[in-house]
């Protein structure tokens, strides 16, 4: 930590938590990253940096089910994607705390 950061503790629900790590593992970051370009985005456009709407309210509620299942599905199809054409895959490795890519052969090049 560099001597001007803070400690930020948030609750968010596990199931959420779990398929946020799988998406920034997939972009090659971790949750730290990705919590500080959230905040960097929003203050430089003094608001929410994208778009709320309530197209997937259910009751009141989001359907966390549909929505686990689609983001599930979008971060399967893009690593398939990307396999498929022979291209890496980034990750992140939260043992070494590194980002790399996974080369089609299983091979890591960490970045």
């Amino acid at each position: 930590m560099h001597t001007q950061d803070v400690r930020v503790t948030i609750r968010v629900n596990r199931r959420l938590k779990e398929n946020a790590e799988t998406l920034f593992d997939y972009l090659g970051l971790n949750m730290s990253n990705a919590v500080n370009i959230f905040l960097r985005k929003a203050v430089d456009q003094k608001g929410i940096p994208f778009t709320i709407n309530t197209g997937n309210f259910v009751s009141g509620e989001l359907n966390s089910d549909e929505t686990t299942r689609l983001f599930n599905d979008a971060v399967s199809q893009a690593i398939e994607k990307k396999q498929k054409k022979g291209l890496p895959v980034a990750r992140y490795d939260t043992i070494l705390k590194k980002a790399y890519l996974e080369n089609i052969d299983g091979t890591r090049e960490y970045v």
